[in-house]
């Protein structure tokens, strides 16, 4: 049996609103419990989203910067990224991954089952 994965899911955050913002939140949620139902272990920085909101209402400011230096460690414990769409932080998230010689997948489709 193969080793399950640690993979992080890179993609879209930003958006011009809130709705958006969270249907790109959950759409990283709905992959990675695809990748969790292959068996691999995925990591999540849209969650950060959540952090973002709870900071807002108690008056705390983060920045972009400030949440790429929160992930980007994360990426370098993972094994693989899968690169979900085009974005600025999705983007610098990939060539980081591509520095670190990740493993990198472009589909959910691309994981092979655990």
């Amino acid at each position: 049996m193969a080793k399950p994965l640690r993979i992080y899911i890179a993609g879209p955050y930003t958006a011009p609103d809130k709705n958006g913002l969270e249907l790109n939140t959950y759409g990283a949620i709905d992959a990675a419990i695809a990748v969790f139902r292959k068996g691999h272990i995925p990591y999540v920085p849209h969650l950060t989203h959540y952090v973002d909101l709870r900071a807002k209402t108690t008056g705390i400011n983060l920045t972009w910067n400030d949440y790429m230096r929160w992930d980007l460690p994360w990426l370098e414990l993972c094994d693989a990224l899968l690169h979900l769409g085009k974005s600025k932080g999705a983007d610098l998230e990939l060539e980081r991954a591509r520095k670190l010689k990740k493993i990198l997948f472009f589909s959910l489709d691309e994981i092979p089952r655990v």
